[in-house]
């Protein structure tokens, strides 16, 4: 399959996906539970573009160690089979160790929004699991998803 025409958006990013049968529950709709994978599929394609991946059981970059502190998501109108779709992700905060996200996932032509909600990253020490500050490239990337009058 080829992926899905990107739309434009303001701020932030939309990462193209497609849901799979997999995806869906009985009555032929992407199952609630599928949604934060898909925000994760979403995230992790953007990161990995940028150089920041696990491939063989070994981090390309310090930042790579996270964990979600929180997940909140608010469900809008149904994915109904399997279809192209995007993830629109920005951040709204970024502190010292963490990244609050925001997102919304999307019809392919962004008229749609299925869900949306926030997610919350804390960057991990890989030796000692605390929270340790993000490096200048990490906070980087994370500045070009800010949106407007993020913090």
């Amino acid at each position: 399959m080829a992926a899905p025409a990107q739309p434009t958006v303001e701020f932030g990013h939309v990462e193209p996906l497609f849901t799979h049968f997999d995806d869906l529950d009985l009555m032929g709709m992407v199952h609630n539970t599928r949604y934060p994978v898909l925000v994760e599929r979403a995230l992790t394609g953007y990161w990995t573009r940028r150089g920041f991946d696990f491939t063989d059981g070994r981090y390309s970059k310090p930042d790579v160690v996270i964990v979600v502190a929180e997940f909140a998501i608010s469900y809008r109108s149904p994915i109904r089979g399997t279809n192209p779709i995007g993830v629109h992700l920005w951040v709204e905060k970024l502190g010292q160790s963490s990244a609050t996200y925001g997102f919304r996932v999307l019809s392919a032509d962004a008229q749609t929004v299925h869900a949306e909600g926030k997610r919350v990253h804390i960057r991990l020490d890989q030796t000692t699991h605390r929270p340790t500050p993000w490096t200048d490239e990490a906070r980087a990337v994370l500045r070009d998803l800010a949106a407007p009058g993020a913090e």
